[in-house]
């Protein structure tokens, strides 16, 4: 259905596997009908790469001086970079840029520019809002780098912070979160390849993502960290502020949520 080396297509079958497990609940043991065909792939649309204005930087320094004020909490620096150099790299680029390093802050915006898009634009839907929500993160993070402390967790879930909190500021006026009260219940280890994943193959993905966006903003974003994102469950309990066990409940509240809001056909 998507290629193994896409990341985005896995996070969207991991997603359908997950929500057959949820669709087998509820219909119970009887067969779904098979599919026809697979679901197109969509990527959401790629941002628009803009020069960056590295010069509006913004570092605090000493009463006096002109040097940036030292850090003091280098030794707490983590990264969630699967491989150790990568990790090590992230943390000395940030190192630079909370000291004044332009060139370094336009690395770190290369690297994790991609991931703050996508969140966004899964959040909100709109090429131009996610867009323009990405470059606000960035220049928030920019202003602040100085200010910047290692507070166990690292600079890509404090950038994802950032992008929550404008996410949350647009929709503020013109929505209400309603979250759904549902029994914590323990989640399942795997969803099997029964029939239900083979109805879930005929929903495209533009559906499935429509679905996705009528869930409470939490539930929403825990979904789209863990699936989408390729977030782990400790990454995601960073960014949201919740512990990994909460986190667990979280999303088997969302996925068993967005099972309730897919198309009659598909439950």
């Amino acid at each position: 259905m998507f290629a193994n080396d896409d990341p985005f297509g896995r996070g969207l079958l991991a997603l359908r596997h997950a929500l057959a497990g949820a669709l087998a609940e509820m219909a119970g043991p009887s067969p779904a009908p098979a599919a026809a065909g697979a679901a197109p792939h969509a990527d959401p649309p790629a941002v628009r790469r803009e020069p960056w204005l590295l010069a509006e930087a913004v570092v605090k320094t000493r009463s006096g001086g002109s040097e940036p004020e030292p850090a003091s909490d280098r030794d707490l620096a983590v990264s969630s970079a699967t491989d150790q150099a990568e990790g090590d790299r992230l943390i000395a680029l940030v190192e630079l840029a909370r000291a004044g390093d332009a060139d370094a802050f336009g690395m770190l915006y290369d690297h994790y520019q991609g991931s703050v898009y996508r969140f966004l634009y899964y959040r909100v839907g709109s090429v131009a809002l996610a867009e323009d929500l990405t470059s606000e993160t960035f220049f928030r993070a920019l202003r602040s780098m100085s200010s910047f402390r290692w507070q166990g967790k690292d600079f890509g879930a404090w950038l994802m912070t950032i992008a929550r909190n404008l996410t949350t500021d647009h929709f503020k006026a013109s929505r209400t979160r309603l979250e759904s009260t549902t029994e914590d219940m323990s989640p399942h280890d795997s969803a099997t390849d029964g029939p239900e994943v083979a109805v879930l193959a005929t929903l495209t993905n533009e559906a499935l993502l429509a679905a996705l966006k009528k869930l409470p903003p939490e539930q929403q974003e825990c979904l789209i960290m863990r699936f989408l994102q390729g977030f782990s469950i400790a990454e995601t309990a960073q960014v949201l502020g919740r512990s990994d066990g909460a986190i667990k409940q979280l999303q088997l509240r969302a996925v068993r949520n967005l099972a309730k809001l897919l198309p009659e056909d598909f439950r």
